[in-house]
């Protein structure tokens, strides 16, 4: 069974920093590429950044831009985010995303598998 379990959310501050962290199972976790879209009360899940079957090649949303990096370990069949200078506006259930394809999308209706998510909450 295809399992994606993201970790490593919490409660921090403006300005702080936290990674998180997708763990894959049950998939061949190389050949697909992988994402993290995230989704506010009242508003529509929406891309956060993505990275291709290897590295370096990765996209991001222009709100993160700068401050948010993605990657991944195919070895350890792991996906991450590094999220720095945090803002409220940040606060979001950030879910991971698995896409039969060498490049990721920000279409959500392209991807396969999805985490339960992790909550992320940055206040002021």
């Amino acid at each position: 069974q295809v399992q994606l379990v993201e970790s490593g959310g919490g409660l921090v501050q403006a300005g702080d920093s936290l990674r998180l962290s997708c763990a894959a199972s049950g998939l061949a976790f190389s050949r697909y590429a992988m994402a993290w879209f995230r989704q506010a009360p009242g508003q529509e899940r929406e891309f956060v950044g993505g990275i291709r079957w290897s590295g370096p090649s990765t996209a991001y949303a222009d709100s993160v831009k700068g401050r948010f990096t993605i990657s991944r370990d195919n070895a350890k069949n792991t996906v991450y985010l590094q999220m720095n200078s945090l803002k409220p506006e940040d606060t979001a259930v950030y879910y991971c995303a698995a896409s039969r394809g060498e490049i990721p999308t920000t279409q959500r209706r392209l991807y396969d598998y999805w985490g339960q998510g992790t909550q992320v909450t940055v206040s002021s």
